[in-house]
């Protein structure tokens, strides 16, 4: 019987042992992954957070290539390639709104610039009311009408 507990002791220490020679390491998603094999060699080594301890030379894994060189891998350059032509969609698609911005400020301007014009010259101006009726512009609210085209040329002319 004292034999048997000693057995069962030895057996839960081994286990014990062996399920401690975990792996740890942070994947491209940026998630931390738990394994007890090695991670793939897509994995940079900055990234492998935790190893097993390793008992003998023959336990551990063969290091790729010479120990001192990084391990290179094409994922990193393909990651870096598809982050650089977002920034440059982004750029794009930023400078094309810019330019559809400038666009219509200036073709606000030009607007505002006649309709001031029109409004200074000493023709009747009509304009139709919300009865539908034609109604010939006084002056105050001819006088309202150039305020507000002021500060539209004000805003977009510069």
């Amino acid at each position: 019987m004292h034999q048997i507990r000693r057995f069962l002791v030895a057996a839960t220490c081994l286990v014990s042992l062996a399920a401690s020679a975990q792996w740890q390491w942070v994947d491209k998603d940026g998630r931390k992954v738990f394994s007890d094999r090695a991670p793939p060699p897509e994995v940079l080594e900055k990234d492998i957070l935790k190893r097993p301890a390793a008992r003998n030379a023959a336990s551990a894994p063969a290091p790729q290539g010479e120990a001192s060189a990084p391990r290179v891998s094409g994922v990193d350059k393909e990651l870096a390639d598809r982050k650089k032509k977002a920034e440059e969609a982004e750029l794009a698609r930023r400078k094309a709104e810019q330019e559809t911005f400038l666009k219509a400020k200036i073709e606000n301007c030009a607007r505002a610039k006649q309709a001031k014009a029109t409004y200074e010259s000493v023709q009747r101006i009509a304009r139709t009311n919300d009865k539908g009726e034609r109604e010939i512009m006084d002056g105050a609210s001819r006088a309202a009408e150039l305020k507000r085209i002021q500060a539209i040329i004000e805003s977009d002319c510069n």
